[in-house]
């Protein structure tokens, strides 16, 4: 099966080895000449191109764009295919990015693979990425059943775990962990930096450890990704920060009454369900 990846950096990049690996052709699509020379020499892609109509021969592409270039990436490509192509995107927001795409073309399969490394690019990409990761199909209605299939056995290659839900579904669950800590932790590394005592700040920045790093990692990472994020799923994230703002408030009042008492319950119910998102 010859696949198409449009997008080279990091996502696309890891896909791009994982499917070699598995036998596939891969033909890959770059804004950047040098970027498809590097995906050549990496390995991640067999052929690679800035032109689109590289991927006029493939049977189903992986859009691995930001989420604003995927519309127009798509509304570029349909020239290109073949009425039996299947498309699948890897975007971090499935509704608007569905609502858009299924109009245009029939076989499009929503997909986000739930598996990221801090470093970015094509030079970060590395085998099995997605190994027992969370890989998300958000078919509608109107989704060809063959087309989901497809794309579910090219993740189950990956060896994604694979879960299906409704875009809007994915959306809101998403908010909760994915999207609101970027904003979370994002607000934390603000909040350290707005330390009026120059000394003080100096000495927290040289005692920050593991705490440190683990809760401000996403909060540090790509801008772009974390603006695309409140931008696309602007409406779950606001409620997500609300709640967690009210509990936030909650935690306040509890210190400011002094009530240890309710504070340490709420810290050991804290403790308790947090193996329910985590399994250490």
């Amino acid at each position: 099966m010859n696949i198409g990846i449009v997008g080279l950096g990091l996502i696309g990049g890891c896909l791009g080895l994982d499917l070699r690996a598995q036998g596939y052709k891969v033909f890959g699509v770059s804004r950047r000449e040098s970027t498809c020379q590097q995906a050549i020499a990496l390995g991640v892609a067999d052929q690679a191109s800035v032109d689109l109509a590289i991927l006029a021969a493939t049977e189903v592409i992986f859009l691995c764009t930001p989420l604003a270039a995927i519309l127009p990436t798509v509304e570029q490509l349909i020239p290109y295919l073949s009425p039996n192509t299947v498309l699948t995107d890897v975007g971090s927001v499935k509704a608007p990015v569905v609502e858009a795409i299924a109009p245009l073309w029939s076989n499009f399969v929503g997909g986000h693979p739930m598996a990221g490394k801090t470093d970015s690019g094509i030079e970060a990409a590395q085998l099995n990425l997605f190994a027992l990761k969370p890989y998300v199909l958000t078919p509608i209605a109107t989704t060809p059943a063959a087309a989901v299939e497809v794309v579910e056995k090219i993740a189950r290659s990956l060896q994604a775990t694979i879960y299906h839900c409704r875009p809007e579904e994915h959306d809101r669950a998403v908010s909760w962990i994915s999207h609101l800590p970027v904003m979370v932790s994002a607000a934390l590394i603000a909040a350290c930096m707005s330390e009026t005592n120059p000394d003080v700040l100096v000495l927290a920045q040289q005692l920050a450890s593991s705490g440190f790093r683990d809760t401000s990692r996403v909060g540090g990472g790509n801008p772009e990704l974390g603006m695309m994020m409140a931008r696309y799923n602007r409406q779950e994230l606001l409620r997500s920060l609300q709640h967690y703002q009210h509990h936030l408030e909650v935690l306040i009042d509890l210190v400011e009454q002094e009530n240890w008492i309710a504070l340490k319950q709420q810290l050991e119910s804290n403790h308790l369900v947090r193996s329910y998102f985590i399994d250490e």
